[in-house]
């Protein structure tokens, strides 16, 4: 599934369109992407109507128009696209957006992703969520009572909670426990001061790293980086170069290097 940095970059396509207007919405109105918005209410809120920004929390999307806005979430293999304003639909385009210039396509083969229209430009719904892990709100007394509220979960499940940890998805968490050198299967009520420091520093640093390096043109992580390694098969780790372990963690398949995420 899309984390955090990949959505950003995602939402970014359809800044080709901003400043334009809506002339047509398309729904494939049967497609499980509605079960939490009605087809006529996004046409009806959005022809005539100018987009005139996008913004990303975690794993959502929210893309304003004059006096209402289209939130989405892609789900594992939802994508955004930009064709011709004359694009007709394919199988898996559940949303055409045609503007003067442009159509704007949400295509979604497996269907996971969701929208969402409201007829204001701050839902309360978007208001509601998470403070973003790079934003200030995100403090260390924070994660301190969160990591003492799940004390008995493994630190690779407790990254995975978007109520904390928005836009954190299993590579993020893989790469975070790395950079600190946390086993993942550690209990979270097992770290000292000095290690929840450690952990909710790391945590900031590595959604400032991604949405730099990915979020803004698609780039790929370094080989300093555990994420060119973690599914390789015969992968090592690139500090110390042992053999990755690999098994499943917090119900997600979890890679780390054993050499420098020992287990308490």
């Amino acid at each position: 599934m899309p984390e955090l940095a990949e959505v950003a970059w995602q939402s970014k396509k359809w800044n080709r369109g901003l400043g334009d207007v809506v002339t047509e919405v398309l729904c494939r109105e049967r497609a499980r992407v509605y079960r939490t918005a009605v087809p006529a209410e996004i046409r009806r809120g959005l022809e005539g109507k100018k987009l005139s920004g996008v913004e990303t929390k975690g794993k959502q999307m929210l893309f304003l128009f004059e006096e209402a806005s289209l939130g989405l979430h892609l789900g594992m293999t939802g994508k955004l696209l930009v064709k011709g304003r004359a694009h007709e639909p394919g199988r898996h385009d559940h949303l055409v957006i045609r503007l003067t210039k442009r159509s704007l396509v949400f295509r979604d083969v497996r269907m996971f992703g969701a929208l969402r229209f409201d007829p204001v430009t701050a839902p309360d719904w978007w208001q509601a969520l998470p403070p973003e892990v790079v934003s200030r709100a995100f403090t260390r007394k924070a994660v301190a009572a969160y990591l003492h509220r799940r004390k008995g979960s493994p630190l690779k499940a407790v990254l995975l909670q978007q109520e904390r940890f928005p836009g954190v998805g299993n590579w993020m968490a893989d790469e975070i426990l790395w950079r600190c050198g946390f086993h993942p299967a550690r209990r979270a009520g097992t770290l000292d001061e000095a290690e929840t420091e450690v952990f909710w520093r790391e945590t900031k640093q590595l959604c400032r790293d991604a949405l730099r390096l990915i979020g803004t043109n698609r780039g790929r992580p370094p080989a300093t980086w555990l994420f060119p390694h973690r599914w390789r098969r015969g992968g090592t780790c690139p500090r110390e170069g042992a053999t990755l372990e690999r098994a499943t963690i917090g119900g997600r398949t979890t890679a780390w290097c054993a050499e420098c995420q020992k287990m308490l």
